[in-house]
């Protein structure tokens, strides 16, 4: 199952994969997002730095909501990665436990 990582997520990009979620159930799923500003002033106001179960990095984040975010809210989450089969693959863990 996906979980969060030390890796970093530099290098990293949108490849089309998306999931639909709140940030409080990513919070219970995944842990606290390493970036956290939800204020709305920027394009992102949470981000977490993940790995696949084979140890691929990927990223979730919001986008360009420039709005805070309520924690319960379902928004959709952008998944980076450095190609898309590890979007692909980050997006089917994720989806089996949201």
């Amino acid at each position: 199952m996906a979980k969060l990582t030390t890796q970093s997520g530099n290098g990293t990009s949108f490849h089309g994969e998306t999931i639909n979620t709140t940030v409080s159930r990513l919070i219970e799923v995944i842990g606290e997002p390493q970036g956290q500003d939800n204020t709305g002033d920027d394009k992102v106001n949470f981000d977490w730095n993940c790995e696949c179960e084979d140890g691929d990095v990927f990223t979730i984040y919001d986008w360009k909501e420039y709005r805070s975010i309520g924690l319960d809210e379902y928004i959709e989450f952008h998944i980076g990665s450095k190609d898309k089969l590890t979007s692909m693959k980050a997006a089917a863990e994720l989806n089996m436990v949201i």
